[in-house]
């Protein structure tokens, strides 16, 4: 379906969504509300239509550094597949390098493209965590998101300040608690 289409279709929705519930989407303030919606929703999920090998583009180079490399404090916004509601918040990506790293910058384009996505937080983590895993070679990979969930905040239980955490360690970040430790303080490291 084309992209005019999928639109077309997200905006009549968007506008009987409005209208059942109880609204009038002829009211001034909401005619456009359907279009803006439809749009909002195509860039929120936009990491449906993005693929791992494209958003690197080739960004891998040799190096000799077998250090650990760590990118913190990479922001995150993210739609709970449960309510559609967002879920905000940071993601802390760790690799150790096996004679190759990645292009700074697609580290946050990979948290984004899985990001952009209907998602449960547990899913999302492992999914990048594979994802420099398979693109880097790496010996280890850590990731951890800490993220506040308007689903949680905004209905049900209500609960304001609850933070959510998640980690995934694959490979020596896993299996060497040294290992796993320097990432741990390098994360809670404030500069």
């Amino acid at each position: 379906m084309s992209n005019e289409k999928v639109q077309t279709v997200l905006a009549e929705n968007f506008r009987t969504i409005i209208s059942s519930l109880g609204e009038d989407p002829n009211r001034e303030g909401l005619l456009d509300t359907p279009k803006r919606a439809a749009k909002a929703m195509q860039f929120l999920t936009q990491g449906y239509h993005q693929e791992l090998e494209s958003i690197v583009n080739g960004a891998i180079f040799e190096s000799d550094n077998e250090e650990m490399v760590l990118v913190k404090n990479i922001e995150l916004y993210s739609l709970c597949e449960h309510h559609l509601l967002p879920f905000i918040g940071k993601c802390h990506v760790a690799y150790l390098p096996a004679g190759k790293v990645i292009g700074l910058s697609k580290i946050a384009r990979v948290v984004d493209m899985f990001a952009r996505r209907l998602q449960i937080q547990e899913n999302l983590t492992s999914q990048i965590a594979k994802a420099v895993e398979s693109v880097t070679g790496a010996r280890g990979v850590g990731v951890i998101i800490e993220a506040k969930h308007m689903c949680m905040m905004m209905r049900g239980v209500e609960k304001q300040n609850s933070v959510m955490s998640t980690s995934v360690m694959l490979g020596d970040m896993r299996k060497s608690q040294a290992t796993r430790q320097e990432f741990l303080t390098l994360v809670n490291h404030h500069n």
